[in-house]
């Protein structure tokens, strides 16, 4: 492996997990961009210059600042950001859970057969790909954009508080 690819990791990896552990939404959700961004990165070393440029256009540019708007929208008032005990009880289920979705993520790629081709890979360039996903897969595209947009709309109309006439869940 080579020093670029593994600092990119690391980066990458960084400041994921610097996001996973502040406490502040607003810090996290810009880290979260810079952790894409670092995936952005990984592509271009990789090669894959239009996967890079499409991954700093949809996340880093439009989702990061998707994500940004919702967390300021959304925000609860200082008071409500200490942790309860519930939920510090919770923590315990919380990590047996995702230690199990990384053990068997990680079974899975381990017991994976890795292939080699046994001939090179077609030659495609971006041009192609650009035509291909303009012209007959264009309303795929769309349709997927679509599906997004009112997903994280949804998301954040959801997520918002009541309106100061709005009643109260009796909850």
């Amino acid at each position: 492996m080579s020093l670029a690819f593994l600092l990119i990791a690391f980066l990458t990896v960084a400041t994921a997990a610097v996001a996973m552990a502040l406490r502040n939404l607003v810090r996290s959700a810009l880290l979260l961009g810079a952790s894409w961004a670092g995936v952005a990165a990984f592509y271009l070393w990789a090669g894959a210059e239009f996967l890079a440029f499409a991954q700093v256009l949809v996340y880093v540019g439009a989702i990061s600042m998707v994500v940004l708007f919702a967390v300021l929208l959304t925000r609860p008032s200082r008071d409500e950001g200490a942790v309860s005990p519930a939920s510090a009880g919770r923590l315990l289920p919380a990590l047996i859970a995702g230690g199990s979705v990384l053990g068997v993520l990680v079974g899975a790629i381990v017991g994976s057969p890795l292939r080699t081709a046994a001939k090179p890979p077609l030659a495609f360039t971006v041009r192609e790909l650009g035509l291909q996903l303009m012209g007959p897969h264009a309303a795929s595209l769309v349709v997927v954009g679509a599906l997004l947009t009112v997903a994280l709309l949804g998301a954040v109309v959801i997520a918002a508080p009541g309106r100061p006439g709005d009643r109260e869940d009796p909850r």
